[in-house]
């Protein structure tokens, strides 16, 4: 058996196996613009959703092998927006060619024949006059996100440190063609995912389980439902629901909804 302690003792292997323990990982296909309008594009294999109403993401970035902050963190610190792009097996070439560490003048979309398609809602201001985010326009879902926080982690230098990036989703497209019976088919987007060393996992197939229990509040938190989350907090506002303690911890979570309907 391998037991090592990561930064005191030697795993004995002839590879790291830190990274392909968590696996598979979703790719953070990002695309953000710089405050002068140069757009950037890159795949973070740290990537996930972090919750549903309101939804966030999160992706992280470690420096440079300069110690460099990557330019998506500083893209999106200094701009306030980013936008995410699924990355899908038809698309893989070009999400490994966007991975390549290039200069902070060039603009990955067409360095690496990346098609653009403008976000909606998510534009920067360059000298008074309004630029879309761009996005990747072959892939079936991107989201929208504003800039929320940026979380820090040491590590040793020069590339050890990380960015953990935090945003908002203002906005999700999803084209048609990848809908069955009104949910996203993977049969049809086949996202890819990352895995350990040089590695990447096709997500093909799928089977579904559902927790034991009926209970309709759990499921829909489950699930992901704005609606049925709707429905649970106006019982829960209207002093329907209460958990086993109403004291100090309800008033918190009090504050907390009430925080949430100002953001």
């Amino acid at each position: 058996m391998v037991f090592y302690e990561p930064g005191k003792t030697d795993h004995g292997l002839p590879y790291d196996p830190f990274k392909a323990c968590v696996i598979p990982r979703p790719i953070g296909w990002i695309s953000t613009l710089s405050p002068t309008g140069l757009a950037n594009l890159a795949p973070y294999s740290q990537f996930n959703n972090l919750t549903f109403d309101p939804p966030y993401v999160m992706f992280s970035a470690n420096q440079t092998p300069t110690a460099a902050q990557k330019d998506t963190v500083r893209n999106a610190e200094a701009t306030g927006v980013f936008c995410w792009s699924l990355a899908t097996f038809a698309l893989k070439d070009a999400v490994n060619a966007t991975a390549e560490q290039l200069a902070s003048t060039v603009d990955e979309f067409e360095h690496c024949g990346v098609e653009k398609q403008d976000a909606r809602i998510n534009a920067v201001d360059v000298r008074g006059q309004r630029v879309p985010v761009p996005m990747v326009a072959r892939s079936p879902i991107k989201f929208e996100c504003t800039h929320y926080s940026t979380l820090r982690l040491p590590g040793n230098p020069p590339m050890g440190a990380v960015d953990v990036v935090i945003g908002r989703v203002i906005a999700i497209h999803i084209d048609d063609e990848v809908l069955t019976d009104g949910r996203i088919d993977v049969s049809k987007t086949v996202p890819i995912a990352r895995c350990g060393y040089f590695q990447y996992a096709a997500v093909r197939e799928v089977f579904e389980m559902r927790v034991p229990g009926d209970d309709p509040m759990r499921l829909a938190g489950l699930e992901g439902s704005t609606k049925g989350h709707g429905k649970i907090r106006e019982r829960w506002l209207n002093g329907e629901i209460r958990g086993k303690d109403d004291g100090e911890e309800q008033k918190d979570v009090e504050a907390g909804a009430g925080a949430e309907v100002k953001s």
